[in-house]
């Protein structure tokens, strides 16, 4: 189950996901679901399109049970196999 405290070693994608901090100012509030993920970037379905986004550039707030938990981009800026801690 994902919490405030392991959120940042589980699988994104499907999760919804709104910027509440930015280097650029008009992505903030942008909201939407996670459709994929890489390194650097989360591909985001939003009402306008699928958006992709930098993650070490924003703040991220996950909606998980009804409840908000924000993660600075610099902490989930990694492969998604890294972060989750996969094995070879």
């Amino acid at each position: 189950m994902i919490t405030a405290d392991n959120i940042v070693s589980h699988e994104f994608i499907g999760l919804d996901i709104e910027i509440t901090k930015s280097t650029n100012p008009q992505v903030v509030g942008l909201n939407g679901r996670i459709i994929n993920e890489t390194k650097s970037m989360f591909a985001i379905n939003t009402e306008k399109g699928v958006k992709s986004i930098a993650k070490s550039a924003n703040s991220w707030k996950f909606t998980i049970g009804g409840k908000g938990i924000v993660v600075e981009g610099s902490k989930i800026a990694k492969r998604p196999f890294d972060r989750i801690g996969g094995k070879a």
